[in-house]
């Protein structure tokens, strides 16, 4: 196993990587906040199966209007239950059982009303008419809404990114990533001449009397509400496969040269992550990159791609290594979010560490893939200077909050801590791809991720979990060296009974030491004629080191 070694540091953050929608930490709730992210009895009472979208997008206008038939199943008797569809937006009807139902709005929560209470265990549809000019996005993906852009030959060119402002913004939908529908059928009607993409596959174009055509996509796996998507574009179509995996890219046609030669990274991608992850999660819906007016977002089989067919972070190293200008950030970090993120999928956004901690962690994975350990490593030790320690990783349950944005590489950096702390890189490889296959397909809170590692490994890593995702500070290993060159060590942390292992050499000599290092004071057996001959494995874990006068 490759270690990496350095000498004794303290150290420094300069600046952060904001998340897509960071919230500040004395932000004050409003009521849209709780009627969003809390589950009441109005949204308990059911679980949503399947959506029906059908819409027409008029690109002149930027005014669409359409229905969602919503499926779903009772699973507690009930007069009302809560959707969801931004105030902006007119509601023309609700439809069920042939008669218009009643409803109040409230904020962007609409309770409808069933003069017949809903018996539990049936299985309900309602058809829900809408209309309306969606938001506009000022800087997508980092705020919601939709583009609307032209390519080169001013045709319209127009996508939508909603993660975290909420897919209500254009579509009316139970929006509370605790319920996914099982299935979807988006259908969405452009003027001739363009083509929409939408998630999972293409079942039929159909010419409308209108000058318009329908494009009916059609997703077989359960999906995010914010994951429903639309591109329109008059777009190029190539296609390949990796073993049985379609692969589908939509381009304008202007890139199409360059599309071809950048997205032939996508199967080297798949198959570092088949090996890492398991196999890719939405066989039946097929994978796809379509090319969008902004930088990205992980629409699951339908991944946004506005990287500009160049490698790194819009041609950024954000590691400042070098290492990140190797590989196209976007095709790698979305695309990894169809296991994580996509597959597996945090209940309440407070969790959102669970999509962008992981996702973040397998541009590593990818780096290890191709370039080897030593680059991985070296690759998240240089994203440590893009980790503010600001605030929480874990958000304000119920209240529609995310928390820090060092959700990204703090987290990662904490799951290659934890994989030091294990110890095993065979065994740490098998509990990744073993935590995608337990979960996928699930939404879960951050509970079951511990839950899952603590029985899996038969350790006690809550205390790191709880350190890294709960508290601002890292932990901060205090050394003390005795006149008599004996050398001491503990942990400073927020969280009691806190242990992990060091990993340490006296650098004049080749032993490598491993310690169990607790609050308390330990007393290492190792004797040091300066303190400066201590080398710490600080690339394997994300702590402070710090000494202390006795």
């Amino acid at each position: 196993m490759t270690r990496i070694y350095s000498l004794l540091f303290i150290f420094c953050i300069s600046f952060s990587m904001q998340s897509q929608l960071l919230t500040g930490e004395n932000k004050q709730f409003s009521r849209a906040d709780t009627l969003r992210g809390s589950l009441r009895p109005e949204r308990t009472s059911f679980d949503v199966l399947s959506y029906t979208l059908d819409i027409q997008l008029d690109p002149k206008q930027r005014f669409l209007s359409g229905f969602n038939k919503i499926e779903f199943r009772v699973l507690e008797e009930t007069s009302k239950i809560q959707l969801d569809l931004f105030q902006n937006m007119e509601i023309d009807s609700i439809v069920f059982n042939k008669t218009n139902l009643t409803y109040q709005r409230d904020e962007n929560a609409v309770f409808i009303n069933f003069e017949t209470p809903l018996k539990a265990g049936t299985a309900e549809r309602l058809w829900f008419y809408y209309s309306g000019y969606p938001v506009v996005a000022k800087n997508a993906p980092w705020d919601g809404g939709f583009v609307f852009s032209e390519d080169q030959q001013g045709k319209p060119f127009i996508a939508v990114a909603v993660q975290g402002t909420g897919a209500s913004l254009w579509y009316p939908n139970k929006d509370h990533q605790s319920d996914e529908p099982n299935s979807a059928d988006i259908k969405v009607s452009v003027p001739n001449g363009l083509m929409n993409v939408s998630n999972g596959r293409l079942i039929e174009e159909i010419p409308m009397d209108n000058g318009y055509t329908k494009w009916h996509w059609r997703v077989e796996h359960p999906i995010n509400n914010y994951n429903i998507t639309l591109n329109v574009a008059d777009y190029a179509h190539f296609e390949d496969a990796y073993q049985d995996l379609s692969l589908d890219y939509y381009v304008l046609k202007e890139n199409l040269e360059k599309a071809k030669q950048q997205f032939q990274q996508v199967k080297p991608m798949m198959s570092c992550f088949y090996t890492k992850f398991g196999e890719y999660p939405f066989q039946k819906d097929g994978f796809k990159l379509v090319e969008t007016p902004y930088l990205g977002m992980e629409h699951q089989s339908a991944v946004a791609y506005g990287n500009k067919y160049q490698n790194g972070y819009f041609g950024n190293d954000m590691s400042n290594t070098g290492i990140g200008l190797k590989w196209d950030f976007i095709i790698i970090h979305e695309s990894a979010h169809e296991w994580f993120g996509n597959s597996i999928s945090a209940a309440d956004i407070a969790d959102m560490w669970i999509h962008e901690s992981f996702t973040a962690y397998a541009e590593s994975v990818y780096v290890e893939c191709q370039f080897g350990k030593k680059e991985a490593i070296t690759y998240l030790y240089g994203l440590r200077n893009i980790i503010a320690n600001d605030r929480p990783i874990i958000g304000k349950y119920g209240l529609n909050h995310e928390g820090s944005g060092d959700m990204y590489y703090k987290g990662a950096n904490l799951l290659n801590t934890l994989r030091s702390v294990i110890d095993d890189d065979e065994k740490w490889w098998k509990l990744l791809k073993q935590f995608h296959e337990t979960f996928k397909y699930q939404t879960i809170h951050t509970r079951d991720v511990i839950a899952f590692y603590d029985e899996n490994t038969e350790m006690n890593l809550s205390p790191i979990f709880d350190q890294y995702l709960n508290y601002t500070d890292i932990p901060e290993l205090q050394l003390k060296f005795e006149e008599n060159k004996a050398l001491s060590m503990r942990w400073e942390t927020d969280v009691d009974h806190f242990e992990m292992p060091v990993e340490f050499q006296n650098s004049q000599e080749r032993s490598i030491k491993r310690e169990v290092i607790g609050n308390e004071w330990k007393s290492l057996d190792m004797q040091l004629e300066d303190i400066q001959d201590l080398a710490i494995n600080r690339f394997g874990y994300y702590i402070k080191i710090k000494q202390v006068d006795d």
